[in-house]
């Protein structure tokens, strides 16, 4: 990190512009500040790095970095965390409730101007005497004033730093337009006389201090809109940073004690009890256990862990108890190294604001230039009194270009089209996610929670001749109703599903990985795989074998049933597609997408899925990070890329897509990483959400037509291209209103989304 000796903001020295000057190398925010920089004598100035360990940087100017919050001075966007460290909690967003603070009191103090304001153009008040009055005016004076000079203030900060540094954006718009018409109302009610006869047609000069106030509400609610979003993206790495806990329990010669997270090390041996997470990543040195692992892999069902299987932080141990050795503790955790991939990702988006921006470098000076020669025009060829012709169609010229409804242009139709998507289940959290909709070309999607539902069930029960399904069923979930298996609870949930009523169980045993034995109902039951029943005297599977290989070959996972030494039966376990997802794929395939598996799940059971869904490429076993870097290569590639996922471990892959789609069956984390969700966890609501980010997007365009033909009409007649042909002047009333009418332009064609088919 350095410092630019110029304008003394802190850059990146890996992005910056750099020059050498007496052998040292120093860093600039951007050519404008080198140039100036070697035009002046040697500076005793010298670099200095930021301090403190937190590092806030701008998602569209990386190169921006500094020590403390701020704005951006290229954009004017509020810079963000750079680093994520374990142990953040969450932190008081003082700038949301700043700007907060400034919109409602600034919303209540506009009110009644803006009543007052249109009270004329009311058929009931506009003869009222009051109306028009002096003290209408003076009470829209000052109540005005503390909008524009306290709640707007902080645009006025943004819209100087831009013209200082000349890297012009939406705030210079909004602080040249509210300036331009405060001030002209100021001196309207202060100093009328300076104005010539035509202008005051009722004896009074017209004022614009509504508009001023309006707009400086509208970018209020845009800028707390805008944060809370950001808010909600801070949140997704608080939740991962709790999926660890806050203490380890320590195994040490005295006892078990337990420590702080961040005073394990390397090598400890920490004792992890039934129903804890695990602390830590390591590896299993004593006892046994099933630990929940969907947040790592994806796989729905728990996973048997024993001496010399490695284990990972933040995974949720089931009814065994084990001892583990730590071996990656800190930043190095899987958990760790997840959140880190989610703030990344999340910094990396551009927000929808650069549209405006850009728009915004050729406007402002564009605007800024005609007012200047319309001033200096009217000076030098302008009747009587020419200063105040001039005064009058410069400003004229300002307030017609005021951004009102290219503030009003994205924000209304996005408002519209986001509470469109809720009626339909689709929840979208941030306006760069239904943009980026749009330009989707490959989906990715993952199995478990996604596809499926997430939940094993007993999808079959297989007999030999002479036995009856629901009573092999009832005897094996008799039996597992002492077991602590994985699939235990989905045996026993079938057998119930049939109203079986179960047997107690005697002389109950278990074999870790193998199976369990007991007596259920005078007869000797073993259920488990083929290796155990076998070491326990049972032969003969006859036909059974085959079958199994059949059931798995399409992803389920087969048990043996065994009675009285005699295989009698076997039971399939799977997690079922959703029945709505053949639809789904259907309909994306149609709009012409490209489906592709990415699962931690293992490979014959994601190979089966997609077989039968018809889905057009899969990648199984698949990591967190795994996936994560799947996207960037598809990114990469050329693809715009959208990833559907429901668990924690998806949650880098739903940050680092263009568009993350959370199931909203899924987890927390995932639907704070991702930029929409799916209420009902249906896929076939992405085919919905990208024809509504067709329909928005296509509205925003239109919006912009309007906000701008006004400005484009408008400008040259306000300047007074009609006055030597016509002798026509556009008085800075109808530029007013010519601004009023592009708003609500703006606004009944952002209206008409409400009734947009999906």
């Amino acid at each position: 990190m350095a410092i630019d000796p110029i304008c003394g903001m802190t850059v990146d020295e890996t992005y910056a512009i750099r020059a050498e000057r007496n052998g040292q190398t120093f860093y600039f925010c951007s050519d404008r500040c080198r140039q100036k920089f070697l035009s002046t004598p040697a500076s005793t100035k010298h670099e200095k790095k930021p301090q403190g360990k937190a590092i806030y940087t701008c998602p569209m100017h990386p190169e921006v970095q500094q020590g403390h919050p701020g704005n951006c001075p290229k954009c004017g966007m509020t810079l963000e965390l750079k680093t994520v460290a374990a142990g953040t909690g969450k932190e008081e967003n003082t700038e949301l409730r700043d700007m907060t603070r400034r919109l409602w009191l600034g919303a209540a103090l506009t009110l009644p101007v803006f009543v007052l304001a249109m009270a004329h153009l009311i058929p009931v008040l506009g003869h009222e005497s009051w109306v028009m009055s002096d003290a209408s005016r003076w009470i829209q004076f000052v109540l005005s004033t503390p909008v524009v000079l306290w709640a707007g203030w902080p645009f006025f900060q943004r819209g100087w730093r831009s013209l200082v540094t000349w890297h012009l954006n939406m705030f210079t718009l909004i602080a040249v337009g509210v300036g331009t018409a405060f001030a002209y109302s100021v001196v309207a009610i202060l100093a009328p006389g300076i104005f010539p006869p035509a202008m005051r047609p009722h004896g009074s000069v017209d004022i614009y201090f509504e508009a001023a106030a309006v707009i400086v509400v509208l970018v209020l609610l845009g800028q707390v809109l805008e944060l809370r979003a950001r808010s909600r993206t801070g949140s997704a790495i608080r939740a991962l940073l709790n999926l660890a806990p806050p203490t380890a329990r320590q195994v040490a010669p005295g006892g078990d004690h337990e420590v702080p997270l961040d005073q394990v090390k390397v090598g400890d041996w920490l004792r992890v009890v039934p129903g804890d997470k695990v602390p830590v990543d390591g590896e299993v040195v004593e006892g046994h256990s099933s630990v929940e692992e969907s947040m790592i892999t994806g796989e729905p069902l728990p996973v048997e862990k024993n001496i010399g299987d490695k284990v990972t932080g933040g995974t949720v141990n089931g009814t065994g108890g084990f001892v583990m050795r730590a071996e990656k503790v800190g930043s190095d955790t899987l958990l760790a190294q997840i959140v880190n991939l989610v703030a990344e990702a999340q910094r990396s988006r551009t927000p929808i604001q650069g549209l405006a921006d850009k728009v915004a470098t050729v406007f402002v000076p564009t605007v800024v230039t005609v007012a200047a020669l319309t001033f200096v025009l009217w000076m030098w060829l302008g009747p009587e009194p020419r200063l105040a012709y001039a005064i009058v169609n410069a400003v004229a010229v300002l307030i017609i270009a005021c951004p009102c409804a290219l503030g009003l242009a994205t924000p209304m139709s996005i408002m519209v089209g986001v509470g469109r998507g809720a009626q339909e289940g689709v929840l979208v959290k941030n306006a760069e996610s239904l943009e980026r909709l749009e330009k989707i070309t490959t989906l990715v999607v993952d199995k478990t929670g996604t596809l499926t539902e997430g939940k094993p069930r007993l999808m079959d029960a297989v007999t030999v001749e002479g036995f009856d399904q629901n009573e092999i069923l009832r005897l094996a979930a008799s039996l597992e109703q002492s077991s602590e298996h994985p699939l235990a609870a989905a045996i026993i949930a079938g057998a119930k599903a049939k109203n079986l009523s179960l047997e107690p169980v005697a002389d109950f045993r278990s074999v870790t990985g193998g199976g369990v034995f007991g007596h259920v109902a005078n007869k000797n039951v073993l259920v488990g795989k083929p290796s155990f029943l076998r070491t326990e005297g049972v032969i003969d599977f006859g036909a059974l074998e085959t079958k199994a290989q059949e059931l798995q070959q399409t992803g389920q996972t087969v048990i043996f049933v065994a009675v009285d030494k005699k295989t009698v039966g076997l039971l399939a376990v799977a997690d079922p597609v959703k029945p709505t997802t053949p639809d789904a794929i259907r309909d994306l395939h149609a709009l012409g997408l490209q489906i592709v598996m990415v699962t931690g799940d293992n490979r014959r059971t994601a190979e089966a899925v997609a077989k039968t869904l018809g889905i057009d490429a899969v990648e199984a076993e698949v990591e967190p990070q795994a996936k994560s870097d799947r996207i960037q290569k598809l990114r990469h590639d050329g693809k715009v890329v959208a990833m559907a996922g429901d668990g924690i471990n998806d949650a880098p892959a739903l940050a680092a897509a263009d568009v993350g789609i959370a199931m909203g069956t899924g987890t927390d984390v995932a639907m704070q990483s991702a930029g929409v969700t799916l209420v009902k966890g249906d896929l076939r609501a992405i085919a919905k959400a990208i024809h509504l980010s067709h329909a928005t997007m296509r509205n925003i365009r239109q919006n912009l037509f309007f906000a701008f033909i006004y400005n484009a009409l408008g400008i040259p007649i306000a300047a007074g291209l009609l006055y030597p042909f016509f002798g026509l002047l556009l008085s800075p009333i109808i530029a007013g209103a010519a601004m009023s009418l592009s708003s609500v332009s703006v606004i009944g064609n952002a209206l008409r989304l409400q009734k947009e088919k999906l």
